[in-house]
């Protein structure tokens, strides 16, 4: 044999993937799976290592390197995600890291140790498929060689049909390359078109003062003294000014995901509409141009200029001011987002203003200072102080004795990032008139209930949890009051973020029958909400979207047991 080596690489690189395929036989172990689901599950994982061969035996090195290229990219994505989350990656999850790619530097700030590990098993890959094998003429050798592509052709034809899912614990590099092949037929054959304009008049005068829609990073809303007697001060149950606040309870937000509650925030939609309005409706900013409103887009999660949640440059044109915050620490972005919103409201313009908060999202550890660290013990500090956010978490490991480190953490940031933020802007802006919807991309699980795992939102099986977050109006004119107190007593723990776009439309001065039509209630209306959140958002590929229905009764609540300090209001 020329290159024994090879052979001894791949080996060794499917030995390294032995801990998801036996966490995927364990799934298959239930006794309404076994056995057809063992077995075909083995029959793919044979078809795949055959594939593996035949890619590696391919004589023409303008072939066998750019697959062996290919196959290692593969690889190290989903391996990368897969060890640092320690759950399976399906094409939801790729679609999730393909749409927050310029978070990389988030993310191998945080993740150095999996993503190196998962680079080592890729570069075995790379060379055991790449290195030049022993010309054979052999059947079996022109079997493997020929069965190579249509394998992968194979398996990418089962996912599609499959909605993406059925690839846990085959080879990663398989699973990667097949998702790469979904996701380029999916571009290719995609609607790339112009957006509709807006296409009806404002029926009310203009609006005479500023619409906020405040959305906060993974907040979980039951982790706030508004919604819960063990929550954390928020600063929103007497806020140290007469503002007038609403609070809806808990809601269901769109997705568990950052990428898909954003994106459907700014475009609206039904549940049942949603990917049609995303892809082809005004933006939220058309809107507001529409009634001569100023656009303002406050950023603090992403620096130099860089999109997140999708956006592009068609609707970064309808932003007339775009503020980030490129100097400031992480530890003090919201605390700038309060002074610079406050700006606004006090500037007497009419505008609508966007704001994506830092917020809670993980690492928690370094985003509050030592003067907020009132809840303890918690998670060791000083590693990720310039890390607003990424993809995996490193702080976990999955054990009861951690969740609680973390969940004390977590109560830390929210007493600066909600609590400290809200006391800011209250002692700063003049809010009047003012209109602010407050609420989060999505919620968090802690695993309170003692469930098994490392993640704490945007799982492919979220617990209810992650789809719970805070929904408040806060401010609005006078003769507004009377109509936000009832539809907050009334749609209290039964609204979700479906209501906030044809809300913010209908404060604009568009027709409110019009609206409801194209984008559903708003809040104010006492028309029921399902409860719901899409565990599917990227549906795809023949699939439907998931819906999730949250029952309040089972919602976990924050166990005071975590603590040893008391609370600090």
């Amino acid at each position: 044999m020329q290159n024994p080596a090879k052979y001894v690489l791949m080996a060794l690189m499917l030995l390294l993937g032995g801990g998801e395929i036996w966490r995927r036989l364990d799934m298959l172990s239930t006794p309404e799976i076994q056995p057809v689901g063992m077995i075909a599950f083995g029959g793919l994982f044979l078809l795949c290592v055959i594939s593996l061969v035949g890619f590696a035996m391919l004589r023409s090195d303008w072939l066998r390197w750019p697959f062996a290229a290919l196959l290692a990219a593969g690889s190290m994505l989903v391996d990368s995600y897969q060890w640092a989350v320690g759950d399976f990656m399906e094409y939801e999850s790729f679609l999730t890291m393909m749409q927050s790619a310029g978070d990389i530097g988030s993310a191998m700030a945080q993740q150095g140790m999996a993503i190196a590990l998962s680079a080592g098993k890729a570069l075995l890959l790379l060379f055991a498929v790449g290195l030049n094998p022993q010309p054979t003429s052999h059947i079996a050798a022109r079997a493997a060689r020929w069965s190579a592509i249509p394998i992968v052709l194979f398996l990418t034809v089962l996912l599609f049909f499959r909605g993406g899912e059925g690839a846990s614990g085959l080879p990663s590099s398989h699973s990667g390359f097949s998702y790469a092949l979904l996701h380029s037929i999916e571009y290719l054959t995609a609607q790339h078109g112009e957006r509709e304009q807006v296409s009806y008049q404002p029926s009310a005068e203009r609006r005479a003062a500023d619409i906020v829609l405040v959305i906060d990073e993974s907040i979980a809303g039951a982790y706030l003294d508004i919604n819960s007697d063990t929550g954390v001060y928020s600063g929103l149950v007497s806020p140290m000014t007469s503002i007038a606040v609403h609070n809806f309870g808990l809601a269901a937000s769109i997705t568990h995901c950052s990428v898909g509650s954003n994106l459907a925030l700014r475009f609206g939609g039904l549940r049942d509409n949603y990917r049609h309005i995303i892809r082809t409706k005004p933006s939220i900013w058309a809107y507001a141009k529409a009634v001569g409103m100023k656009t303002v887009y406050i950023d603090a999660q992403r620096t130099g200029g860089r999109y997140q949640n999708q956006m592009d440059d068609s609707e970064r044109a309808l932003i007339d001011d775009w503020r980030q915050f490129d100097h400031v620490p992480v530890l003090h972005r919201d605390h700038a987002v309060a002074d610079k919103l406050a700006g606004y409201l006090n500037d007497n313009e009419v505008q609508f203003i966007l704001v994506n908060k830092v917020g809670a999202h993980f690492p928690v550890n370094d985003k509050f200072p030592e003067k907020y660290a009132k809840y303890r013990p918690m998670l060791k500090r000083g590693q990720f102080a310039d890390v607003t956010d990424t993809a995996m978490n490193n702080s976990l490991d999955g054990r009861q004795s951690t969740w609680v480190l973390y969940r004390n953490s977590y109560r830390n940031t929210l007493l600066w990032n909600v609590g400290g933020f809200f006391d800011r802007l209250f002692a700063r802006a003049n809010i009047g008139d003012a209109t602010i919807i407050y609420t989060s991309d999505h919620g968090q699980t802690f695993h309170e209930r003692g469930e098994k795992g490392q993640a704490t939102h945007c799982t492919p099986n979220p617990e209810i949890e992650e789809g719970l977050v805070p929904l408040v109006v806060i401010g609005g004119s006078a003769d507004e009051q009377e109509a936000w107190k009832q539809a907050a007593r009334a749609g209290k723990n039964q609204r979700s973020h479906y209501r906030i776009f044809p809300t913010i439309l209908s404060l604009m001065g568009f027709d409110n029958g019009k609206v409801e039509k194209d984008y559903g209630p708003d809040l104010i209306s006492s028309q029921p909400d399902p409860f719901t959140f899409n565990t599917r958002f990227n549906a795809r590929l023949g699939s439907d979207p998931v819906w999730k229905k949250i029952p309040l009764e089972k919602v976990a609540r924050p166990p005071v047991s975590d603590y040893s300090t008391t609370r600090h209001r």
